[in-house]
């Protein structure tokens, strides 16, 4: 029974409305005294008069969608919405009955009618209100106290449904805000408490257990501030999306929005974000490849290509799973407007890549294929060595010989002084396409950055899942350094570049200031509401193999060239001869042969010059900052760099 109610509310309210009208339209007419309305004798006005009352209220609320409104968690505006609909019905009411009985009903009779209906069919919703809360109310008990960061627009309305909706899991304990005028005052019965930055203070033995950040204009660099002082305390910490997310997602409810802080949010710098122009005219039209297509970049650039709409995307891909995750999304996305191919193959296999050449043609090539994960590479260097050298070469022969127009590479910066066989053998990817760049007419670039939080690997997911079971979380060192940026950002960077590029260029971006492993660990182990090294341990498992303390973005002994975009920046490299490239790989393939990691690692310093082993790199206390970077005459200088 109590199922069949809710499915059939508003024909519930509607018969009190009805009941409403009835008695009290009966009862003025039974109570009024003679002269004031009809004769009493003459009862056959009334029930006319009756069906046009309740035929102007029904038309009117209808119009005004009051019947829609949920009015357990009505506010002023729901009610000022059910004013204007009984005055509006109010005022045709009277026209309509004018009309109709030439004031043989005196007009004062209809007014009181009318009115008295509106403020008991109020009353009525107001009485039911005040029941739903005092059911509410009996169960706030062992809800989880919580305080909201920010007593704006977005704050009160998230709060409104905490505490409206009787199933939620918390109770709005304080807000916090920075505002002058809201401090000191109270929202709906709940103190803003302030300014943020003593949140410490403020909600020292308090029973909040949770805070979540409500400010979705926010800018990323206050975000992170205010991410950074809510971190000091022993709370778990959540936020709303920003502005554009809720705008896209305006039909559910903000308690429903709210999510767990992303690690980029503490990274301190606005994401950066590139021309889209530039995008859709290397793309818009063409037949584009992505090899490596199902991870984590490689699926992010086939996400933002077919946002350019291409002629035809063809990903490549060794994994089934992956390339079938992104075909599924794709699909779904576009419907019958994208021209979808999924080939399952490995780069290493050279007669199936140049089919697939032969049967595409692909205009743009995106190369992402590639073993990227350190530790595994050493123990595995001849796997590094055939896929992403041996790998890489095919395609890039591959499209040289079928005429594509651009071949962008994903590169990484631990190419730059190499410590590890992964990052040799992408610096020898690198090399490769230099030795292209007087024998094609394709246009070669390589894309080079930082650690990509959030992919496949990455140590970032790694510490939430050591968070979530408890402990510990693992750092290799505590003095380690790395530069980050998101999926998204490298995405774009690679399309950004492949559209500027001229051949035999690599890319660099700059991703701000260096972050601390150690820092991050901590600050994700606070916002998760536990104290480090206290509830979560941090231990320091010592560096992995081929590990370095730092990475380098930017090559020392180089200049760099600046682009129209200031967070890009062109390293132009020595060219490599094809006699010379051919003479490195033979000798890499009769490492290969000879079956032996230490004859294969030999082979790897004799073709890359600058591969080092980590205990050299790492004795040397070098770390590059961006903050050190000088423009002169369009050209990027190096200073102070200690």
């Amino acid at each position: 029974m109590y199922f069949n109610i809710r499915k059939y509310r508003k024909g519930v309210i509607f018969l009190f409305d009805l009941l409403i009208i009835s008695f009290v339209c009966s009862i003025l007419f039974f109570l009024s005294t003679d002269g004031y309305v009809v004769d009493k004798g003459n009862y056959v006005l009334l029930l006319p008069h009756l069906a046009l009352l309740i035929l102007c209220s029904t038309i009117s609320h209808y119009f005004f969608k009051t019947y829609d409104s949920l009015w357990r968690y009505a506010e002023s505006k729901e009610y000022m919405t059910l004013l204007l609909g009984g005055v509006s019905g109010c005022l045709s009411f009277l026209l309509l009955d004018w009309l109709t009985f030439k004031g043989r009903i005196p007009i004062l009779f209809s007014i009181s009618t009318y009115s008295i209906s509106l403020l008991l069919m109020l009353l009525m919703r107001f009485v039911y209100r005040l029941y739903r809360k005092r059911g509410k109310f009996k169960n706030s008990q062992g809800r989880i106290s919580l305080a909201i960061v920010g007593a704006g627009d977005a704050g009160i309305r998230l709060s409104e449904e905490i505490e409206n909706d009787p199933n939620s899991r918390y109770s709005t304990f304080c807000f916090l805000d920075d505002s002058v005028e809201k401090i000191g005052k109270s929202i709906h019965n709940i103190e803003v408490k302030g300014p943020i930055q003593n949140i410490q203070e403020l909600l020292k033995d308090s029973p909040v257990r949770e805070i979540i950040m409500a400010i979705p204009s926010i800018t990323m660099e206050k975000r992170s501030s205010i991410l950074e002082v809510c971190s000091k305390i022993k709370c778990r910490v959540k936020t709303l999306p920003d502005t554009l997310t809720l705008m896209q997602k305006d039909e559910i409810p903000l308690s429903r929005s709210i999510r767990d802080v992303k690690i980029e949010e503490l990274l301190g710098r606005e994401e950066v974000t590139f021309n889209d122009n530039r995008v859709e005219d290397l793309i818009t039209g063409k037949v584009v490849m992505v090899t490596g297509g199902g991870g984590s970049i490689g699926s992010e650039l086939c996400r933002q290509i077919a946002k350019a709409n291409p002629q035809k995307l063809i990903i490549v891909d060794i994994y089934e799973n992956n390339a079938y995750d992104i075909q599924q999304e794709l699909k779904y996305t576009y419907q019958n407007h994208l021209d979808l191919k999924v080939e399952i193959a490995s780069v290493r296999d050279e007669e199936k890549v140049n089919l697939l050449f032969q049967r595409y043609r692909p205009n743009i090539v995106f190369h992402a294929a590639a073993h990227k994960h350190v530790p595994l590479m050493e123990d595995c260097p001849e796997e590094a060595i055939k896929n992403n050298i041996f790998g890489t070469y095919n395609v890039v022969l591959a499209a040289d010989r079928w005429k594509a127009e651009k071949f962008v590479l994903i590169s990484t910066d631990k190419a730059v002084n190499p410590t590890n066989i992964m990052g040799a053998t992408k610096s020898f990817c690198e090399m490769i396409l230099q030795s292209m760049k007087r024998i094609s007419k394709t246009e070669y670039v390589a894309v080079r950055f930082g650690n990509v939080l959030g992919s496949n690997g990455s140590v970032i997911p790694l510490f939430k899942r050591q968070i979530e079971q408890g402990g510990p979380v693992t750092v290799t060192d505590k003095r380690i350094i790395r530069y980050f940026m998101t999926i998204p950002e490298a995405a774009q960077l690679v399309l950004q570049a492949g559209s500027m590029a001229k051949s035999s260029e690599i890319y660099v971006l700059d991703m701000g200031e260096p972050v601390k492993i150690l820092d991050l660990a901590e600050k994700l182990i606070r916002l998760s509401g536990y104290e480090p090294n206290i509830e979560i341990p941090i231990i320091e498992t010592g560096l992995r193999p081929g590990e370095k303390l730092y990475e380098e973005l930017l090559m020392m002994s180089e200049e760099l060239i600046a682009t129209p975009n200031h967070k890009i920046f062109i390293e132009r490299q020595r060219e490599v001869s094809v006699v010379e490239l051919h003479n490195k790989l033979n000798i890499l393939q009769r490492a290969l042969d000879s079956g032996t990691d230490s004859s294969l690692k030999r082979a790897l310093k004799i073709v890359v010059p600058t591969y080092r082993d980590p205990e050299e790199v790492n004795n040397r206390k070098v770390v590059l900052d961006y903050s050190n970077v000088i423009v002169e005459n369009g050209k990027v200088v190096m200073v102070n760099v200690g």
